[in-house]
């Protein structure tokens, strides 16, 4: 399977500036989907914004997934959520989304973590930090051998997160990797987002062609 784009928002963002941004990145090429991660916004912030941003997300052919908050991916009818292990637990996000919704889980670097997802349903597990980031300070750090061990052992797909950028993202395309979770990677590309994009899309091409 040929990795894809999985994007990240900004952890802090402006609306009238990030939209056009947001939608050069989408111009650059394949996004299977788009975490809309707000840490510190306030719950009405979150729906404003995300109910700007999704139609632009989807109108690319990505699916819109909102961090953290099942309640507030259900209503924005959101495609997905993404929870980590201090957040809602799966269930509840199952729940409240049902199962034709997304629902990823962070499993950092524990393929019991990952495992225990998986068998509850998970659409995708989250494997991360590989490197070090600037948009938080991850207490857990993860080798490209554990997406070489799921990829042998278990079906759900698996994403990599932390820190990724178009240089360094070539060993976890080639452990396996289904979607890279970039964020800085792309946003502060020095050629712009859609730059971005397109690299990794090149780089995905050239390594499963």
């Amino acid at each position: 399977m040929r990795s894809r784009l999985y994007l990240i928002t900004p952890p802090a963002l402006d609306l009238a500036t990030f939209t056009p941004q947001l939608e050069d990145a989408l111009a650059g090429g394949d996004v299977a989907c788009v975490q809309f991660r707000l840490k510190d916004a306030s719950d009405a912030d979150v729906l404003r914004i995300g109910a700007a941003l999704k139609p632009i997300v989807q109108a690319a052919d990505a699916a819109f997934i909102v961090n953290d908050r099942p309640d507030l991916a259900a209503r924005l009818d959101a495609d997905g959520v993404h929870v980590g292990q201090t957040d809602a637990r799966y269930a509840e996000a199952r729940a409240a989304l049902g199962r034709e919704r997304i629902v990823g889980v962070t499993a950092h670097n524990s393929r019991h973590l990952a495992m225990e997802a998986a068998e509850a349903g998970a659409d995708y597990v989250a494997f991360g930090a590989f490197y070090p980031t600037q948009t938080k300070d991850p207490t857990d750090w993860a080798e490209p051998e554990i997406l070489e061990i799921w990829q042998e052992t278990m079906e759900t797909p698996c994403v990599a997160i932390g820190g990724i950028t178009v240089a360094n993202a070539e060993p976890l395309v080639r452990a396996g990797a289904d979607f890279l979770a970039v964020a800085n990677g792309v946003w502060k590309h020095a050629e712009g987002p859609r730059a971005a994009v397109t690299a990794f899309n090149s780089l995905f091409d050239r390594l499963q062609s």
